[in-house]
């Protein structure tokens, strides 16, 4: 399958297509006035201690104070070190940093944490990174366990041991590259590493290079930290472009589509630099028509940002994003079938499994994400479409979990979360309903004002009650419930006058007395 990149470039906006056979997978946005932070490194500052949480709150000069939890804190005591040697009854030696998802092999998981009070206190500095960007009201998360990627490897410092990506599925070219490593590791030299799927294929001689550069580059993060004030920037991961061709480019990218010739040049002094052998795919996009809008990126991210889904066969997604999940529900919608219900509901659900495993990649959905298949009584049904579910989900860069069908036909499963979603990078919450997705009724809303009109009445003496309301509100106080006023003005002893108001929301009143 082709694998396509299109770069748009604004004044204060980077935007990264990723397509694969010509249907859009993945949109990176990247603003001047709110960069991602992912992969930054701060000299942080311990503000808070919370026991109860085993976490603590750090200041990296961020808007919102940072989130570390123990689990994320490499421990360096050695006497810490040796109570957790006696807990495992295993051998000494420094803790580990936990090997990403994406490889396997030689790299030691963390070890079980120990309390958050013995590890660091307030006022404490610490160089930490940023795994997670800050969503919502939460602040970033933040790690310990620094890793410093280059464009074969991942230098892990606080890690130990070599790990391979399991993208890299041939045995044979997994030991060649483990063996290559460890041939290139000096004995006792501190650090682990991974190799990446890029790594495929390439001779010694380029992993030498790589593993040079992550040793000049962990010496200068080093000493940039050592001078940082708290709260400083101690190193900043590339640009989205740049960030995007090193973690794509090569993946089997065929194309690289560039609108700006000024940012085509850096990407290709970029891609000589350090993938020499990809820089022919590189081009510049001349054509009058936008890059996105010609090949259709702009009406696929506008769908995106919808609720329901359309599949072909002309059943349909809704999807629901909340602070605490996602929710996908499936429908069959105008899809009658060919056969029986149960083929139906089969190829439906079938259908729906492929469908939203892109709608995760390409709305970044992440966290806990519950799917409501339509019910399947056959358990050979539920076999395939969980199986179709978790194929569609292989060609996921973000780490993902599927749980078996619940006994209620849900499914759960969990998405790596780094980043905002897309639609809460490009929106904001309604104003009118606070992003309740709902407001109240006109019948509802005069409903309540009617109460309110009695309340006022007993409460203030007056000559009139005034009535400010939105216009469809007025309308209907003046026509399907003016009985109910008029029954309402003479228990007030008073007249009531109604004045639309344009700026009003249509859940929004005033009741005045005059």
């Amino acid at each position: 399958m082709s694998v396509e990149i299109f770069i748009n470039i604004a004044p204060r906006e980077s935007r990264a297509a990723l397509l694969e056979g010509g249907v859009l997978q993945e949109i990176h946005i990247e603003r001047a006035s709110r960069r991602g932070i992912v992969g930054n490194l701060y000299k942080g500052r311990v503000t808070r201690v919370l026991p109860g949480m085993q976490a603590a709150f750090v200041e990296v000069g961020l808007a919102r104070t940072a989130f570390l939890h123990a689990h994320d804190i490499a421990v360096s005591d050695a006497r810490l070190d040796a109570e957790r040697v006696a807990r495992e009854g295993g051998s000494g030696g420094p803790p580990g940093a936990p090997a990403p998802a994406a490889a396997s092999g030689g790299v030691a998981p963390a070890a079980p944490e120990p309390d958050i009070r013995r590890l660091v206190n307030p006022g404490d500095d610490l160089l930490v990174q940023v795994v997670k960007d800050p969503m919502g009201a939460k602040g970033a998360r933040l790690t310990t366990f620094i890793s410093l990627p280059s464009r074969y490897l991942v230098f892990m410092p606080r890690g130990r041991g070599i790990g391979v990506s399991t993208r890299i599925e041939d045995e044979a070219e997994r030991l060649r590259l483990r063996g290559a490593m460890q041939a290139l590791v000096a004995e006792g030299h501190p650090g682990g590493y991974i190799v990446r799927t890029a790594a495929e294929g390439v001779d010694a001689a380029l992993l030498a290079a790589d593993l040079d550069y992550l040793a000049r580059l962990w010496a200068q993060v080093r000493e940039r930290s050592l001078r940082a004030a708290p709260g400083e920037l101690v190193h900043e991961d590339l640009p989205l472009a740049r960030r995007v061709l090193r973690d794509e480019l090569a993946r089997g990218v065929e194309r690289v589509l560039v609108d700006d010739p000024a940012e085509l040049a850096q990407l290709e002094s970029f891609v000589r630099d350090f993938l020499p052998q990809q820089a022919p795919r590189l081009e510049l996009h001349a054509a009058a028509r936008p890059i996105f809008d010609l090949h259709g990126i702009e009406e696929e991210i506008d769908r995106a940002l919808e609720r329901e889904v359309p599949l072909k066969s002309g059943g349909y997604l809704v999807i629901d994003q909340t602070e605490a999940m996602t929710t996908i529900d499936v429908n069959t919608g105008g899809f009658v079938g060919h056969r029986n219900l149960d083929d139906t509901i089969l190829c439906t659900n079938l259908e729906a499994a492929v469908a939203l495993a892109r709608q995760l990649r390409l709305r970044n959905l992440g966290g806990i994400i519950i799917i409501d298949f339509i019910d399947m009584k056959d358990v050979s049904h539920r076999e395939r479409v969980l199986a179709a579910l978790r194929q569609a989900l292989a060609a996921d860069h973000a780490q993902t979990g599927v749980a078996p069908i619940s006994p209620f036909g849900l499914v759960e499963m969990t998405r790596k979360r780094t980043r905002e979603s897309l639609e809460r990078q490009l929106c904001d919450p309604c104003q009118a309903c606070e992003g309740r997705g709902r407001v109240r009724s006109v019948e509802t809303v005069c409903q309540d004002i009617l109460r309110e009109v009695l309340r006022q009445s007993r409460q203030f003496e007056s000559r009139e009650l005034l009535v400010l309301a939105h216009r469809d509100v007025v309308e209907r106080l003046l026509g399907e419930e003016s009985g109910a006023l008029a029954e309402l003005e003479s228990a007030a002893g008073r007249p009531v006058r109604l004045q639309a108001e344009t700026l009003y929301a249509i859940d929004r009143y005033d009741v005045v007395p005059a």
